[in-house]
């Protein structure tokens, strides 16, 4: 007779405690569903942030400025973690991020004769006042030492915060186009040269 007690004392539990946890899911999920009043956006406020994101990101990769490689650091916070991921490697501070950016331009960056850095397609989705993200994909035209034509290309996405005026990348990940596809893009340049 101590085991329908005991079934009786279980049953009783356990009906109490599928309610509070239905009742706690319940709250998660409502909380989650929509966001409230404070972090609503309009229309044209999703464009503003959409535009200060775009016109930041072509400014920092304006490869005809003296200090590309400060540009491009630009687009980073100063201070905090980061999240880069690109070749199979992921940095996670400024100064690796830096090092990298650095070894990019000595090696490949200042080789390029006549580089112009093209945006085919951007995509910001903005998140909330403070956050956004943005897919990119690009190419850059330009010729070797040799006076060759060749590109490299790629597809980037970065998720950016807003901290004080300005909006920063704190997680990325770049993938580089295979080269033959990207030399491919360079067919036109060889017939203009």
């Amino acid at each position: 007779m101590t085991y329908g007690t005991t079934s009786v004392v279980i049953r009783n539990t356990v009906k109490p405690m599928k309610t509070i946890a239905v009742a706690v899911l319940m709250t998660m999920l409502a909380s989650c569903a929509t966001p409230g009043p404070a972090t609503r956006l309009t229309d044209a406020q999703r464009q503003a942030i959409t535009r200060e994101i775009t016109d930041e990101v072509k400014s920092a990769y304006d490869l005809t400025k003296p200090d590309v490689v400060a540009d491009l650091l630009s687009l980073y916070p100063d201070s905090g973690r980061i999240v880069s991921a690109s070749g199979g490697r992921v940095l996670t501070t400024r100064d690796s991020l830096a090092a990298g950016l650095r070894y990019f331009w000595e090696n490949v960056g200042r080789n390029m004769r006549n580089p112009t850095w093209v945006w085919d397609q951007m995509l910001v989705d903005v998140l909330s006042p403070s956050a956004a993200v943005m897919t990119a994909t690009y190419h850059v035209p330009h010729f070797t030492p040799r006076n060759e034509p060749h590109v490299i290309a790629g597809a980037w996405t970065a998720v950016f915060e807003r901290r004080g005026a300005r909006w920063v990348i704190v997680q990325e990940h770049l993938s580089d186009l295979p080269a033959a596809e990207a030399m491919q893009m360079a067919m036109p340049m060889t017939m203009a040269h």
